[in-house]
């Protein structure tokens, strides 16, 4: 069992942190070939120390072929060249540690890349001592792949590999072979590369689809068939890859072989976990790590069963929603913790997603979303761009992406499935990872906003010119000022971090109405979802807590309309809420006059 001491369940130092990731291919490039790299990062770590981060979040910058930008790593003992050098590397580690922040690298060990030499050497014999780090099945009688599942990126998860006359397992690309950790050799290599960057400084990892490193493999040694959805082709099989029975096994030996000995952060990112395996992996007294990402909350605008998977594309619900991140704060308040999130690399821009991001309301409604997701319970992270409200970028044909998955989905959905290439643009421009990919706008001068004085190996956002850091940091009632406020309420009000939060109002189609409380303090935070103004009161389950005699004021925390602020204390009853409009108060109980 872990100590809960070792974990630090109440109090612990990341429980009112505030996380940043970087994709470091677009944040800022300092050497001109178009691709960002460390010291770009390190030129810009005084953007994140005004905004108050402390911790950030690297995605890989680990040698690589970049066949899926850095998720198919090849040496995860060296830096990319076109990143930098090992050098480089601790020079920006040590800047952030000497900005008070703590750095978490991304651990992408369900798969590596075929061009590592794990690899190589497995792939040329079933004799070889590495054959065993991956996974290898044998034909069926008639020479096809051991199962109908299909790859995350399209075609078959099955690679046939002529030397062996066996396929291997890739869940991702083919250049993404799986790792098998049912092997223990292959676990020594795992908790040995952990170390050496933890050795080196680092302060924890993001965990790259942990949840899929146990795999459900049935007695007989196969992996079972995938239900037919979609009759005549390959069958989805990532959710059948995942949460597999030996997870928490493998998961409970990596705390003890390795994090127990560091004082680390550890977020798991965890597709298709359920309520019931968050609080597993989360629990300060029995579990493995920290927190995770779980997505049942990105997932609500795509439609279940259907064919297109992810792509298709439905308009939010704001109950489902609303539903969704209750029920993972209910689950998880005392006995786990959440990871709070709206957007990463792998995801579209929010204010295009969740918000409006029409030139009237993109600052207002990336305020409101802000001031929602920080009043949840956890730990909350913001993706580069998202502080100044990016918007998603309206792509003119495929030519302008450059991302493995969206590539393959293009290819296969025109030229296999004979979909309409309209409506499959569509879905790219409003769900494909190229949005959050584009380089960060750090000006409004040209040629290319600050990232590079190069060609961006991606466009940037077209409308760079009037979205950049160097305007939005200069607002005082910009998105940035947002988050810094928010930021700077969290680390001064325990109730932020500690408190517990409450849904109220959750039928209602355009309000979100959340209560935090902790002791005798209790904060307010209503939210509009919607183009038009709404009207609502405090819940009244919520007001009979004042009890007879006593009526509640509202003392503003943050606004996303700074404009209409209400008074200093103002009644709560009947309050009106412009559209896109969001308000975090702290609640004061005085005696009715």
């Amino acid at each position: 069992m872990i100590a809960a001491t070792r974990r630090g369940a109440v109090g612990a130092w990341w429980r009112s942190a505030v996380a940043y990731q970087i994709y470091p291919r677009s944040f800022c490039d300092s050497d001109g070939d178009g691709i960002g790299d460390l010291r770009g990062i390190t030129s810009k770590l005084d953007h994140l120390q005004d905004l108050g981060v402390q911790v950030v979040w690297l995605s890989p910058v680990y040698a690589s072929p970049q066949d899926d930008n850095g998720y198919d790593i090849s040496d995860y003992r060296a830096i990319a060249p076109e990143y930098g050098t090992l050098a480089d590397f601790d020079e920006m580690l040590a800047a952030m540690h000497a900005r008070g922040m703590r750095l978490v690298m991304d651990l992408v060990v369900n798969h590596s890349s075929d061009e590592h030499v794990w690899f190589r050497q497995a792939r040329s014999s079933r004799d070889n001592p590495f054959h065993d780090h991956y996974i290898w099945r044998d034909p069926k009688p008639d020479g096809a792949p051991p199962n109908n599942w299909e790859a995350a990126f399209n075609g078959s998860v099955w690679e046939w590999n002529e030397p062996t006359g066996e396929y291997y397992l890739h869940m991702f690309s083919r250049r993404q072979p799986d790792l098998n950790w049912e092997s223990p050799a292959l676990r020594q290599e795992v908790w040995a590369l952990m170390r050496f960057w933890l050795d080196r400084g680092v302060d924890g990892f993001r965990m790259d689809v942990i949840n899929m490193i146990s795999k459900p493999w049935e007695a007989d040694g196969r992996l079972p068939d995938a239900p037919v959805v979609r009759p005549g082709f390959l069958q989805p099989g990532f959710a059948m890859s995942c949460n597999g029975p030996r997870l928490m096994e493998f998961l409970r030996e990596m705390r003890r072989e390795v994090l127990d000995h560091y004082d680390t952060l550890t977020v798991g990112e965890a597709p298709m976990a359920t309520v019931r395996q968050g609080r597993e992996i989360t629990d300060p007294r029995t579990g493995a790590l920290d927190m995770l990402f779980q997505f049942e909350h990105m997932d609500l605008d795509s439609i279940p069963g259907d064919p297109r998977g992810k792509w298709a594309l439905k308009p939010l619900h704001l109950p489902d929603l609303k539903r969704t991140m209750q029920r993972w704060q209910d689950a998880l308040h005392g006995c786990g913790w959440n990871s709070l999130y709206l957007s990463n690399h792998d995801q579209p821009r929010p204010v295009s997603r969740f918000g409006c991001d029409e030139p009237a309301h993109r600052v207002g409604s990336a305020r409101m979303l802000a001031i929602w997701l920080h009043a949840h319970q956890g730990t909350p992270y913001i993706y580069q761009g998202e502080e100044i409200g990016l918007p998603n970028t309206p792509f003119a044909s495929i030519e302008d992406c450059r991302d493995i998955e969206t590539l393959n989905m293009h290819r296969i959905a025109i030229g296999e499935r004979g979909e309409d290439p309209a409506e499959v643009m569509a879905a790219i421009r409003a769900k494909g990872r190229d949005n959050a990919r584009t380089p960060m706008p750090w000006s409004g001068t040209g040629p290319h906003a600050g990232f590079t004085r190069g060609t961006p190996w991606i466009d940037l956002h077209p409308h760079w010119r009037e979205i950049h850091v160097e305007r939005d940091r200069a607002d005082p009632h910009g998105v940035f000022a947002m988050y810094r406020r928010l930021i700077a309420l969290r680390r001064v009000h325990p109730v932020l971090a500690e408190g517990r939060c409450e849904g109220w109002a959750l039928d209602h189609s355009r309000l979100a109405i959340l209560s935090r409380s902790l002791g005798d303090e209790l904060w307010l935070v209503a939210c509009n979802f919607g183009g038009d103004t709404e009207t609502f009161d405090l819940p009244e389950e919520l007001a009979l807590r004042a009890g007879t005699g006593w009526r509640w004021l509202a003392e503003p925390m943050a606004l996303s309309h700074p404009a209409g602020a209400p008074d200093a204390h103002a009644r709560l009853q009947g309050a009106r809420l412009a559209p896109w409009e969001g308000r975090m108060l702290r609640l004061c109980r005085v005696p009715s006059s």
